[in-house]
């Protein structure tokens, strides 16, 4: 018998947990890690149960089926070919579901891979669902999944004003929580009147090693986006995602996408003295290895880039509790900053729909960060002042939404 069921599995396993459906149209929200044990795609599952009436799907960014490799890149609706019914796109003419879109069913199923960062857009569709269940008197069932990043907490807080498409509300870069219980703060703070069930996962242990969030060894990895290939990259991810607002490559167009960072006029091994010398502590939990690559497409597609590989896997130097990504990347940039003062980091480009407002400081929710970076007097402690009070902030307004214990 496995030690963890997800959400999807046991609903299906369940006859008793599916009744409340009875009777009602069915939509489902997924993407291409929603899956069963077994790796059936939880549309499928769901079609083949006889008390279950599924009247609509709908796919976020990158798609229901996960096709679409970048950012900004459109999802079309279109007609299951298989089950006849429609499938929306939530990242496509529409970010919100419309109301016709919400006319199409009575309960709304989610079962979302998350990755544990605000920055992932899955989090803020489903605030949007919420919102618009609250408005149309539709329930909203969370099928809960693990959180791969597991409970740490890490970043500074989103500030008023900075919400945006990869800013769903004050959240810290690394929140610690999973969807089921995304949903619960959701609907706390932002006072929403919506029937929102959460069909909670058992034996999820987030602290147990080797996965510290994921169960690795018990569950295969299906990317919940195309960049997003294994439990590497989860891990690293609430800091290398900060990469997406820099001139430097994240590692896309590689088979490391969000592990590495680079460019062609780079000296990693300076990169990462550098970094050591400016705060060591910071690069507790992990090993910074130097490399080259040369991506295939997007930043510096054919050329050779001089970067830096940040390893998360190897049990003998990762450290899950100390090990702090977001600080990792800021470091980096720092780093880059004190060695070539004048070096174009901060890419300036439209950025999920945004133009106004530079995209480190949309993906960080604040400009905080990057005026750290680009402040020549500001020390590590500065950085670690504004973020640790907000990381002692969220842990204690995340306490009443937990619904796993460590």
């Amino acid at each position: 018998m496995p030690s963890i069921r997800f959400g999807l599995d046991r609903l299906l396993a369940d006859p008793a947990l599916r009744r409340p459906l009875a009777g009602k149209r069915v939509a489902l929200l997924a993407h291409p890690a929603s899956v069963t044990r077994a790796l059936t795609h939880s549309l499928d599952a769901l079609a083949a149960l006889p008390d279950i009436t599924l009247s609509a799907a709908f796919g976020p960014q990158h798609g229901l089926r996960g096709d679409k490799q970048d950012n900004m890149v459109e999802s079309p609706d279109y007609t299951d070919p298989l089950l006849g019914i429609p499938v929306f796109s939530l990242y496509g003419e529409v970010r919100r579901p419309t109301a016709a879109m919400m006319d199409s069913f009575d309960v709304l199923l989610v079962d979302l891979q998350d990755l544990g960062c605000r920055i992932y857009t899955f989090i803020t569709t489903l605030r949007y669902v919420l919102e618009e269940a609250a408005k149309h008197g539709k329930s909203v069932w969370v099928l809960d999944r693990p959180n791969p990043a597991g409970r740490p907490v890490e970043g500074t807080t989103l500030r008023a004003g900075w919400e945006s498409f990869v800013g769903a509300g004050p959240l810290p870069m690394r929140h610690g929580l999973t969807m089921g219980e995304l949903a619960r703060w959701f609907a706390a703070t932002l006072k929403l009147d919506v029937d929102c069930h959460v069909v909670e996962m058992e034996g999820w242990q987030p602290a147990a090693a080797p996965g510290y969030g994921w169960p690795l060894g018990e569950r295969s990895w299906i990317n919940p986006s195309p960049n997003a290939p294994n439990l590497s990259m989860a891990r690293a991810y609430a800091g290398t995602v900060m990469l997406e607002g820099t001139t430097l490559s994240e590692g896309r167009g590689t088979t490391r996408p969000l592990e590495l960072f680079g460019a062609p006029d780079l000296d990693a091994r300076a990169i990462i003295a550098e970094m050591h010398t400016l705060a060591p502590d910071w690069l507790h939990g992990c090993m910074l290895r130097d490399c080259w690559f040369e991506p295939t497409f997007h930043k510096h597609a054919g050329q050779l880039c001089n970067g830096v590989q940040i390893h998360v896997e190897d049990p003998a130097h990762y450290d899950h509790a100390v090990f702090r990504p977001w600080r990792v990347q800021a470091l980096a940039f720092k780093a880059i900053r004190r060695l070539w003062p004048d070096y174009p980091l901060w890419r300036d480009f439209g950025y999920e729909y945004e133009f106004e407002r530079l995209a480190i400081d949309l993906i960080n929710g604040s400009p905080l960060l990057r005026q750290w970076v680009d402040d020549p007097e500001a020390a590590a402690a500065d950085l670690d002042a504004l973020a640790g009070a907000d990381e002692i902030a969220w842990r204690e307004a995340r306490r009443p939404f937990l619904l796993y214990p460590d």
